[in-house]
């Protein structure tokens, strides 16, 4: 009896245990899970898209919300019962200055500080290589709440959270992806934590060796893109790759070596060649350059005077990040957001990607 009663107890303690440590979250694209957080984005009610109202998410609890900050940026934090954290973060919000991040885009080093103000500096290292670049504005939103964002997770670290969620549409979306790569690198968060990353109608965050290093760390379906065709804004910013831009192995970074070893005539021809396709694109790197990253700066510094000017690079290399998922127009999705000419975020719209994940994956999203 008493070895009974003992077996019995170890199986309610196991069970106690294993409720405590299992893992909730799995890799991979959860059409339910994506809906889920979509409603989510939709409570941030100071967002443009909240004139469409879904019911309430199911089995979450609001249970922190930011002061803004940056640009106008904003996060939630939500509490769900499987005691999965999800951070939730805003999108832009329609105000000029939220508008003047996505403008800001010239590239810096995914390594440095962002410098916020006279006492505030923020070290930051969001990819290994030396030759990743991201975007300046984005950046700015992830030293302004990453800090924050840090110490509410190891808060509710000790209450018993263990596995996360980043998520953000639009211009939440792409600050998601450098948000988890932020944390990978950041030191202050214990190493046994689980982040499963969704980036909803994203833009670019950053150049191809960003996208390697994001990719990497979120292998095997960790970090998730998800893409309406429809959509513009995920093809944003501006992208132009130079010779810069390859793998130093390239033949394209030594060409004047590789010229020298043909005839005269041949190389003259080739190496002529070779100057008006490579001028060209590296005169309109700096263009933009100069106008997405030094004028826009002026144009920041304007609403945020203590902030000091990064090193942009000379590059405007932008690529996707993330494993992606393609919610791809089935029939009659055109006559559902027909576009005019004039609505041109019909495609961008949490509605849109809620009508082709229902469609697609046969849920009910609302």
């Amino acid at each position: 009896m008493g070895f009974r009663v003992s077996l019995f107890c170890f199986l309610i303690l196991f069970l106690i245990r294993y409720h405590c440590f299992a893992q909730r979250l799995s890799p991979n694209f959860n059409a339910v899970e994506y809906g889920e957080l979509l409603k989510l984005a939709e409570r941030s009610r100071d967002s443009p898209w909240t004139r469409v109202k879904s019911t309430p998410p199911r089995d979450c609890e609001l249970v922190y919300r930011s002061a803004e900050s940056g640009l106008v940026n904003r996060w939630d934090l939500w509490k769900r019962k499987d005691n999965v954290g999800i951070i939730v973060i805003r999108g832009t919000n329609g105000t000029a200055a939220s508008w003047l991040e996505n403008f800001y885009a010239g590239m810096i080093p995914a390594q440095g500080t962002v410098k916020l103000n006279d006492s505030t500096a923020v070290p930051y290292k969001v990819a290994e290589d030396p030759r990743a670049y991201v975007h300046a504005g984005w950046m700015l939103a992830v030293a302004s709440m990453g800090p924050e964002m840090i110490r509410k997770i190891n808060a509710y670290y000790q209450e018993g959270i263990h596995e996360f969620i980043i998520f953000g549409h639009s211009q939440g979306g792409v600050i998601a992806l450098l948000m988890r790569s932020y944390f990978q690198y950041t030191a202050g968060l214990p190493k046994d934590i689980v982040f499963k990353t969704y980036a909803s109608a994203a833009p670019k965050p950053g150049n191809l060796y960003y996208a390697y290093d994001f990719d990497f760390i979120c292998r095997d379906g960790w970090g998730l893109r998800v893409v309406n065709t429809r959509d513009w804004v995920p093809e944003t910013p501006f992208s132009l790759q130079t010779t810069r831009d390859f793998n130093t192995v390239s033949p394209f970074t030594n060409i004047k070596g590789t010229l020298k070893k043909q005839k005269w005539p041949l190389r003259s021809a080739l190496g002529y060649m070779y100057g008006r396709l490579d001028r060209p694109a590296k005169k309109a790197s700096r263009r933009m350059q100069r106008i997405l990253g030094g004028m826009a700066y002026k144009r920041v510094k304007k609403l945020l005077p203590e902030y000091q000017r990064p090193d942009f690079v000379t590059s405007h290399n932008y690529t996707p990040a993330g494993t992606p998922v393609i919610l791809y127009p089935v029939k009659g999705y055109d006559e559902k957001f027909p576009f005019d000419g004039k609505n041109i975020f019909i495609n961008h719209f949490p509605e849109a990607y809620r009508w082709e994940l229902e469609q697609i994956y046969h849920i009910d999203a609302h």
